[in-house]
């Protein structure tokens, strides 16, 4: 009798690898053996569920399959095309295939098939490095000298790990791959080789210097090229700064973590910059011109017009910082803190109170529109608390 292998997984013919693969394992871990080792039909169920997704997994069997059917996979009919020797009738309960229904299952999440042993050394570990720059350093760019303690490839043996550099044997246990795998029951289990570690290697001699491990712990010199523009929290990554792998492995990275220390005037917002800038209340009262530093090391004048207010700001555009890797830059916004003048003499004070009395009560809203608006508001809330 002709099996259906999509209604079996609950998919369509126009179903994407992806979907497939979805619908695979919600099923398997629903019929799996373990969670219904009563129940037969699970167990028939989950064979047959296995017997599809082996077909539609594979774009030239499922190609097959949807020209012939299920017939070209048992020799009865429609050419006996039987794509990698496939035959249904090859599965031995599931000794045989539960390794790669885990990895299809789990795959994803413990690196698939590609985690392997292949007789190569271990990869290094990736560093990270926290570096403070100043935002000027930030501003301009600049060159960094960092020195960093990493295991790095043993000179003595080049990184084999062998007394003289010797190249290491194939591990006997594993023949080279770096796994082993034992059956219990329906269970195949794949795991690291104990013998070589999972390296798919031995190593007859050791080297004396490193004992084996083809790496030294030593303090590495790094130059740190810091681009123009860049902001706390952004990673730097060096290939293969890292550390060295074992045996010859491959060699980690490096990241810099940059954070920019605090500046005494300017805050950083993004490119943007902003800068709190004080001034006398006479400038701010008839205007005036102002002096303002830059994030560049210079200054840069400004027109105060008359009026000007507490909190009031001031956009200098492209005063601000780099975009990392464009010729644009942020702008820098000026804030204004009007300061109240202290520390008055007789004669002084004397003036201001011959310039309230010229400015007179009654006055007041032109003046001082604010204040005057303020008490008006005051004023209502009042009468409406007594009413």
């Amino acid at each position: 009798m002709a099996k259906d292998f999509y209604q079996i997984l609950g998919v369509d013919k126009k179903s994407s690898a992806e979907e497939i693969k979805k619908a695979y394992r919600k099923l398997a871990m629903q019929y799996h053996p373990d969670k219904n080792k009563d129940d037969k039909t699970s167990e028939a169920k989950f064979k047959e569920i296995n017997e599809a997704y082996d077909v539609l997994k594979d774009d030239q069997k499922r190609a097959a399959y949807d020209r012939f059917g299920s017939a070209a996979f048992d020799g009865s009919g429609g050419g006996g095309f039987r794509p990698g020797g496939f035959n249904p009738s090859d599965f031995q309960g599931f000794g045989g295939s539960f390794s790669d229904i885990f990895e299809d299952v789990f795959g994803d999440m413990m690196g698939g098939r590609g985690s392997r042993g292949s007789g190569a050394g271990l990869r290094g570990a990736d560093l990270q490095y926290n570096m403070e720059i100043t935002l000027e350093e930030s501003f301009q760019g600049a060159e960094k000298t960092i020195k960093i303690p990493v295991q790095d490839t043993c000179g003595a043996c080049s990184g084999s790990g062998s007394e003289g550099g010797k190249k290491p044997e194939t591990c006997p246990t594993c023949q080279g791959s770096g796994r082993m795998r034992m059956t219990q029951g329906f269970f195949t289990v794949e795991r690291a080789c104990t013998t070589c570690g999972g390296t798919g290697q031995i190593i007859r001699d050791p080297c004396k210097t490193c004992g084996g491990a083809g790496r030294t712990r030593k303090e590495k010199t790094l130059k740190i090229s810091i681009p123009k523009g860049i902001s706390s929290g952004q990673r730097i990554r060096l290939s293969g700064e890292g550390e060295a792998g074992v045996r010859g492995g491959g060699t980690g990275d490096l990241y810099v973590l940059v954070a920019l220390k605090a500046h005494k005037f300017f805050q950083r917002e993004g490119v943007d910059l902003h800068c709190r800038v004080p001034i006398p209340m006479v400038t701010a009262t008839l205007g005036g011109d102002i002096e303002v530093p830059t994030i560049a090391g210079s200054r840069t004048k400004m027109k105060i017009p008359a009026g000007t207010q507490t909190g009031q700001q001031f956009r200098l555009k492209g005063k601000g910082m780099p975009v990392m890797r464009a010729e644009s830059a942020g702008d820098m916004y000026i804030e204004i803190f009007v300061e109240t003048p202290v520390n008055l003499n007789g004669k002084q004070k004397d003036l201001f109170k011959k310039l309230a009395d010229d400015l007179g009560e009654g006055s007041s809203g032109k003046h001082s529109p604010e204040s005057s608006s303020f008490v008006s508001k005051v004023k209502e809330l009042w009468k409406d608390l007594t009413d």
